[in-house]
């Protein structure tokens, strides 16, 4: 496999990954706890995914041929929450999601080297697709701790759940040596 299309399926699969991860966060909580903040320097759930579907419209709609600093991007609303309901906020979670994901899914492996810009500084696709593994899943870590500390129940694992990693490993050495994708198992598909 070409190594520029590589990059273009596990990037996918990475950022599909972190995607759930924090659905299933913010699954575990009640509705009000999206909006909670500790103090008035905190964001809040709902905040943070406010700036994550405003930063990933203005990265990656039209990516080819306008600046990912959108004109009409409003960053610093995006830490002002005017979202008032789960329902709302999970559209703008999905509208963001797709944005990027369509985005990924549209690249041949020949554009990875193609020039962009975010605020006038070039960035070949790759580092700009790079960029976002570090920034999105940086966010998605916040929604996770700040869900783990408001819920009020126990927590269900994301990932390797405490006191698991030997059945962890077992299961893992059970198969066969082969190439696959870490998300493989989480996700469902290859």
């Amino acid at each position: 496999m070409n190594m520029n299309q590589a990059f273009l399926e596990t990037a996918e699969k990475q950022f599909e990954y972190y995607k759930q991860l924090g659905e299933k966060a913010m699954e575990q909580l009640e509705t009000e706890q999206l909006f909670q903040a500790w103090h008035e320097d905190d964001n809040s759930i709902a905040v943070i995914v406010k700036h994550l579907w405003g930063n990933m419209l203005s990265r990656w709609t039209d990516v080819l041929i306008t600046d990912g600093e959108k004109p009409w991007r409003e960053r610093d609303a995006e830490f002002v929450n005017d979202i008032s309901t789960r329902e709302e906020l999970l559209d703008k979670w999905e509208e963001g999601w797709n944005c990027l994901l369509n985005a990924i899914r549209s690249f041949t492996p020949e554009q990875l080297s193609h020039i962009i810009y975010i605020r006038n500084e070039g960035h070949t696709i790759m580092e700009a697709i790079s960029r976002q593994l570090a920034h999105y899943p940086y966010h998605v870590g916040q929604i996770i701790y700040a869900a783990k500390m408001l819920k009020e129940t126990p927590w269900n694992s994301l990932s390797i759940p405490r006191n698991g990693s030997a059945g962890y490993n077992d299961g893992k050495f059970a198969k066969p040596k082969a190439r696959r994708h870490f998300t493989k198992d989480e996700l469902g598909k290859g």
